[in-house]
């Protein structure tokens, strides 16, 4: 186990938990540093500075750390200078002239540049070298500071062995003291190291954070099991990704060691994802269940194409309660408080008590493909499996009334001896959770399989391996990635400028081509030939409005062997309202071929809008109604109008990355913005 102990990133509205003392920069502009007894405090420097048994090995500077605060950023490179052996000074700093506010600072090695020369008759002797060693730092989003330049190497010898106190040093040694005088010294380090709380996302989009659930005490045993080159590899790529990914976010879960428990991130692109598609997600465990080395979880939803969309990942250091209410805690800050409607996951009970707490409002089921993938390794065994599998298959698949389900369940159970199972008895339990019969009137949008051959593949499918390292799924993250982002641009680039190949004379076919992309409208087009195979349509039942009808339909059930099924559809007629008992519409997004049949009977020539997703729609993210500004929201505050600004300019980008044309267009309309803003800070100036 590799302990990570570099600082962490965070956007401005994250609250931590300090776990480390810091002491603030002693010495004006210039300071530089005095000999071994100049200072009645240089003795006990290195006793004050660190507890011998808590010492750490501080990072070097790196282009990317961020601070909470101008001091925070000079301790952490005074701290490592005097681990070095060498001091600091500010040498050169920049101010906003206005609010006298600085901006942009260099902290130098005490050796840099070199004294002005004295007109003194015994001048002291030069100390300089014009020495480069450096760090600058600038304050960016959020008011937090970021490390932006580093220049490592001195011109000079540099080592802690050589016994020269500098002035950089002595507030660290007078802050110590005084804290040792008020009581016993825990830690004190010049590396500030965080350690998130439970976070409570409020559906304003603030988040709130609570001490741990007595409910669920921490166990500090359990952590994520970090190989030679993990930690290094996590870190590297936060620093990475804080650089190039502006909007990315991440958070991590440390014990009162520092030790890794928990991580989690997402990226811009998952962020904004959410942003269209928070209808239905699924937390995919896949890794966890299948005991592979990497403990990843990933948050998965599905796009304007059918496809799988990463939503955020995370490692996770146990499978238990708490960590899990950590982990959707994390992501629900990051999706800034607002809830899916549904949730899928494996079967699980720190899942699903998880869920409970964090997303008390939210329809949570179990996937059906996870299930039924277990069959064999569950009742494989047993005699008569083969037989068993076909009747749990049909109990499952084909049951439309829960009466059905129920008497072939029982039928099976009892055929077969299988009261005892303890495995069929937890499914029965939990089967208003994952039976499709039981929750088809909750809207799925193609994220269960509904037929018997379906399957839901992980979205990191061949990506992970039972023995996949940290170090190495990073390294084929953005891989993954990229190729999914690919899919998705052609995907837009096929449904806006290819014409669809009609296969009918439908006109409902017709109607749709103009509208779905080309993926959900091959789909469709399935349904729509599918009316072919439906006959003798005929009403069944009258209640006012409300009309019954019942459509038979030749079904293949095994090879070359076809049955006939029947479907109920009932049809009001006023607001031309459809629900057929199949519920494809809900568990796919669409239309099926029977309430087409009924539409069709009834002489209506266009399907109505209500059965037509927004979100399936070639332009979805262009006609994608964002949230406008609240009034009664305090417009000083800088958080809020960063993720309104945010939403905002997500469809600029999303429209400007379609073509040549629309990029251009995009890249003047904001340069000519930057150029608005540049000429309202011509103020500022270098002091």
């Amino acid at each position: 186990m590799l302990p990570l102990w570099q600082p962490l990133f965070f956007f401005s509205f994250y609250k931590m938990e300090v776990v480390c003392l810091n002491s603030e920069p002693a010495f004006n502009e210039g300071d530089e540093y005095e000999h071994e007894g100049d200072s009645a405090t240089g003795e006990n420097a290195d006793e004050l500075c660190a507890a011998p048994h808590l010492k750490r090995e501080p990072p070097p500077p790196t282009v990317g750390l961020e601070f909470d605060s101008f001091d925070e950023a000079y301790d952490f490179y005074n701290g490592y200078a005097k681990d070095q052996g060498f001091g600091i000074r500010v040498s050169n700093s920049w101010f906003r002239s206005k609010r006298k506010e600085r901006y942009r600072a260099k902290l130098s090695c005490s050796s840099a540049g070199f004294k002005k020369k004295s007109e003194a008759n015994n001048p002291r002797p030069e100390t300089r070298t014009g020495c480069p060693a450096m760090i600058v730092i600038k304050l960016v989003d959020s008011k937090r500071w970021r490390i932006v330049e580093v220049e490592l190497q001195h011109n000079h010898l540099v080592s802690p062995e050589i016994k020269r106190f500098y002035k950089s040093h002595k507030k660290m040694i007078l802050a110590a003291q005084k804290s040792q005088q008020a009581e016993p010294v825990k830690e004190i380090h010049t590396i500030k190291l965080y350690r998130t709380s439970v976070i409570n996302a409020a559906p304003n989009g603030y988040s709130k954070v609570k001490e741990r659930d007595v409910r669920h005490p921490t166990d500090h045993s359990k952590h994520l099991e970090l190989k030679e080159g993990d930690a290094h590899a996590v870190y590297n790529y936060f620093c990475r990704m804080k650089l190039t990914n502006p909007n990315f976010f991440y958070l991590m879960d440390l014990d009162d060691e520092g030790r890794l428990k928990n991580i989690f991130w997402a990226d811009a692109r998952s962020r904004s994802a959410y942003i269209y598609f928070s209808d239905a997600i699924a937390i995919d465990t896949t890794c966890l269940t299948n005991k592979y080395e990497l403990p990843l979880v990933s948050f998965v939803g599905v796009n304007h194409h059918g496809q799988s969309v990463l939503l955020g990942c995370g490692f996770l250091g146990h499978e238990s309660v708490e960590y899990f209410v950590w982990m959707f805690r994390s992501w629900l800050t990051c999706m800034l408080g607002r809830h899916p409607r549904v949730i899928l996951t494996d079967q699980s009970k720190s899942l699903q008590m998880a869920i409970s707490e964090v997303f008390p409002g939210t329809r949570h089921c179990y996937c059906l493909s996870y299930i039924m993938q277990r069959v064999p390794e569950k009742l494989g065994g047993l005699r008569g499996y083969e037989a068993i599998r076909k009747q749990l298959n049909q109990a499952v698949y084909n049951s439309m009334k829960i009466a059905e389900f129920e008497t072939a369940w029982g039928s099976m159970v009892g055929q077969h001896g299988l009261g005892e199972n303890k495995w069929l008895q937890s499914l029965h339990e939990d089967r208003q959770r994952w039976v499709p019969v039981y929750i088809k009137d909750t809207s799925f949008v193609g994220m269960i399989p509904v037929k018997e051959n379906e399957v839901s593949k992980p979205l990191f499918d061949g990506y992970v391996h039972k023995h996949t390292s940290f170090k190495e799924f990073l390294d084929k993250y953005d891989l993954a990635l990229q190729r999914k982002l690919m899919k998705e641009a052609t995907g837009d680039t096929e449904s806006r400028n290819c014409s669809f190949e009609l296969r009918t004379k439908c006109n409902f076919e017709l109607q749709l081509s103009k509208v779905y992309t080309k993926q959900i409208f091959e789909k469709f087009q399935i349904e729509v030939e599918g009316m072919y195979s439906c006959f003798n349509t005929r009403q069944v039942n009258i209640n006012g409005p409300i009309i019954t009808y019942a459509v038979k339909e030749r079904v293949e059930v095994e090879e070359s062997e076809k049955e006939v099924r029947q479907y109920e559809v009932l049809y009001e007629t006023t607001n031309m309202e459809i629900r057929c008992i199949c519920s494809l519409f809900n568990f796919r997004g669409y239309l099926c071929r029977h309430a087409l049949n009924v539409f069709n009977y009834n002489g209506v020539e266009e399907i109505p809008s209500q059965y037509i997703l927004p979100r399936w729609s070639k332009d979805y993210k262009r006609r994608f109604p964002l949230d406008p500004f609240p009034n009664d929201v305090d417009l000083n505050d800088y958080v809020l109008r960063y993720n309104h600004l945010l939403s905002r300019a997500i469809q600029v980008i999303e429209e400007g990355a379609q073509s040549r044309e629309c990029w251009k267009a995009s890249l003047q309309g904001l340069e000519e913005l930057c150029r608005k803003f540049a000429l309202e800070n011509v103020d500022e100036v270098y002091l």
